[in-house]
Parts: C-alpha cells; structure tokens; sequence
C-alpha cells in the first residue's frame, strides 16, 4: 500500500516549487539570451525565488496525469489526495485561487484553488508515478481543436499548426511549449496534447515520422520570430511534442495546447512495496 501522507507530502513538495522557482530547462533558454526582454525574464524568476512569490499571478489550474500500477493498493482514492495537496499549497502560499464552483452561472470562487483536473491512465507494476501541469488561463484560452479530413497529409496539418500559432502565440506569454495530440477521439486528441506538455523539452517522440514533424513545425514555429512576449526578440517555441492515438477512418482530430514561458510542470513517483 501506498500511503496518502507519501503522495500528499511529494506532491506539495512539487507544486510549490513549479509555482516559485523556474523551470531548469526553461531557465538554460532564458539564460542564453542577453536582450532586455529576456532580462526582464530572468529579473523575475530571481525574485520570485528570493522572496518566495510565484513567478506569475495566475497561478493557474493544476492538471494531474496519474499513472497508476495495478498492483498498487492506495488508502485512499487519487483524486483525494491530489485535492488535500493542491489545498494545502494554495491556502499556506500567497497563490492566487483562479477556481470556480460553476462555469456558466454563479462562477463562484472556491477560495482554495481546487479541485484540480485529475486524468488517471492504468498502467501494470508497483509504479505510481504523477505528472502535473501548473496552467494559467492566458495559456488556455489558446487551445485549439482542428477536425481535419481523414485525407489530409502531413503539409496540411502542419499549415494549421502553424497557423494557429501564428495567430495566437503572441497572446500567450511565448516562448511557448507546444503540445499537439493527433487522433484518437477529439477528446482524447485534447488530452494528449496537454500530456505532451510534461515532456522534457529534449525528448522526441519514438516514432521518427513524428519526431521528424516535431522539429519541423518547431522550426517554422521560430521562423516567426514572435518572440519574447510577442516582442521579437529570442525563440518563439522552446519544443513542439507530439502525442498521436488510434483513430477511426473517417476523422482525422488534431489538438493544440499551449504553455506560457514559465511551463510549471512537476513528477512525483513512488513505487509500492
């Protein structure tokens, strides 16, 4: 069995760490460019991590991509748990709460920050392993869901990515981590693209022709030059990932997910005994 003190102490750990101190990753792309705009960048991360402040005022909704081994036996159900956590960091940090009860009517603040989106994926072993995403609504609102004709090839899907970027990338805090979920169902497309997104910034898919599209539409992504904030100084994208489904014949579903500069993403994993 695993615990729920185990997951709630890791996962606490990791969330509050996504929302002040900057990502490694992106902090060696930052860190490579020497233009006003990125200063003000680096400005930022160093005192949000000084002083203990989240690196932006959105601090976002959190997402959780839960792997669960079928071995594992846990106390208590996962989305509990992840509840409980993203409560206690919310409430004992001055993180914003961007969470309403209702969307539609009342949109009352739930005054904690939760409940997160929890998506849970069984896998075999002892393994538990939890990813999650930090995103704001800038971000969010920028998600892009194309059904495209199942006889489009690769130049037809790449133009539409690279459209929506173009059009929307400005508006989302770039440089950007670009996520794209191709078939499945278009709610499985969605899901993927936002699971690309907890991906290292170095790793390519295993399938070459994917890989292969990834660098492509990175490229043409930076060819933009949109830039740091939209300002045109730097990199658009940091990395573009591709996370491809199973489809039936007759659609063709391609997703788009953006994340903001700051990509405040965590892991926590433990293994059952």
């Amino acid at each position: 069995m695993i615990k729920a003190g185990v997951i709630l102490d890791g996962i606490v750990e990791e969330l509050r760490k996504a929302n002040i101190v900057i990502d490694d990753e992106v902090k060696k792309f930052v860190d490579s460019y020497n233009g006003p705009f990125s200063h003000a960048i680096k400005e930022n991360y160093r005192v949000a991590e000084r002083e203990g402040l989240p690196l932006c005022q959105d601090t976002g909704l959190v997402e959780f991509f839960v792997f669960l081994g079928h071995e594992v036996v846990l106390e208590e159900p996962i989305s509990e748990t992840l509840r409980k956590a993203v409560r206690k960091v919310y409430l004992d940090n001055p993180f914003r709460y961007s969470v309403v009860s209702d969307p539609l009517f009342e949109r009352k603040n739930t005054g904690d920050n939760t409940p997160p989106v929890v998506h849970v994926f069984q896998i075999e072993g002892k393994k538990l392993e939890i990813r999650f995403l930090v995103k704001g609504g800038g971000s969010e609102n920028l998600t892009g869901l194309y059904m495209m004709r199942p006889s489009s090839d690769v130049e037809e899907v790449k133009k539409v990515i690279i459209n929506h970027i173009k059009e929307n990338a400005a508006n989302a805090c770039p440089p950007l981590h670009i996520g794209i979920g191709i078939g499945g169902s278009p709610e499985k497309a969605l899901l993927n693209s936002k699971l690309a997104l907890t991906k290292s910034f170095f790793e390519r898919n295993e399938d070459p022709r994917y890989a292969k599209l990834e660098e492509e539409v990175l490229s043409e992504v930076n060819s933009l030059k949109i830039g740091f904030q939209g300002l045109g100084e730097g990199i658009t994208a940091y990395a573009v990932h591709i996370e491809y489904s199973p489809t039936h014949i007759a659609i063709l579903p391609v997703a788009i997910s953006i994340d903001c500069y700051l990509c405040r993403r965590g892991k926590f994993a433990v293994e059952a005994r």
